[in-house]
């Protein structure tokens, strides 16, 4: 078990000998129907999370997308998923830990030493031979944790647009060059900052890939300093993950480009150059 992920089998092993809180966080863009697909099958004990309304703060052009959520905030809600002082928490979701990976970072952030994300999410889960539940499950007894948020670095669009490092685009690189922008005012990215797409940190099968690899695919990217920015501040939390598991720090730029791109005083940069 390394220290940010935690295989199937392994999660197995440990169910029956202590309590982990399991958190079950799909989401997608584009997709609103993640209590339903927890309805229809979800690891037996996990509470599902919402992550537009648990794990962010309302959206405005001037925060983005995904805001971080007030710490009281989510320290209510971790509490209302059960977390108690002391609980290792695995998160999961069936998108190889994309959506998981926010929920990782934020209980991170806040203080949790001991959160894993579930290799390989919920289709890693059943190829091991992991039964499902279905319907709503029940709320479980309230935690006592207490989050204390600051633990892993944050920066701001003031601080990106000095950054003096390296400063990783974590979207599609079609959004990176600007061919095209679904959701945001404006198509490019932050002058400087690098193509690094999520979706690279994965295997075929949606599980990480061998810190040997990854370790490879990082060392090519630059050094120094390491900031991750997404669309929105979520996906920029499976790149800090991945980095993670290599032993790389990163910080995150939470309002990313749904935040940037709103700013007219922010410039914008297209094409497959930095």
């Amino acid at each position: 078990m390394s220290a940010v992920l935690i295989s199937a089998e392994e999660l197995r092993e440990a169910l029956t000998g202590k309590t982990i809180r399991l958190l079950d966080v799909r989401w997608a863009l584009g997709d609103p129907d993640g209590p339903e697909h927890y309805r229809k099958g979800h690891i037996p004990g996990a509470v599902f999370v919402d992550l537009d309304t648990e794990l962010a703060a309302p959206p405005s052009p001037a925060r983005g997308r995904h805001p971080l959520p007030d710490a009281g905030q989510l320290e209510k809600c971790a509490r209302s998923w059960g977390v108690c002082r002391g609980d290792p928490v695995v998160v999961y979701d069936a998108t190889g830990g994309m959506a998981a990976a926010r929920a990782w970072w934020l209980l991170r952030w806040a203080g949790i030493a001991d959160v894993r994300i579930l290799d390989g999410g919920l289709p890693a889960w059943t190829r091991d031979g992991g039964e499902l539940a279905t319907g709503a499950a029940p709320d479980p007894a309230p935690g006592d944790v207490e989050l204390a948020p600051g633990a892993l670095p944050v920066i701001d669009a003031d601080t990106v647009a000095r950054w003096d490092g390296v400063l990783l685009d974590a979207r599609a690189t079609e959004r990176y060059r600007g061919d095209t922008e679904p959701v945001d005012p404006r198509a490019g990215h932050i002058p400087g900052a690098i193509s690094a797409p999520t979706a690279e940190n994965l295997t075929a099968d949606g599980c990480f890939r061998p810190p040997e690899l990854l370790r490879e695919r990082f060392a090519g990217l630059g050094t120094g300093p390491v900031a991750v920015y997404c669309g929105s501040g979520v996906t920029a939390t499976h790149q800090i993950a991945a980095l993670a598991v290599i032993g790389v720090e990163a910080a995150l730029y939470p309002g990313s480009w749904s935040q940037w791109s709103h700013d007219p005083k922010r410039p914008v940069a297209t094409g497959a150059g930095a």
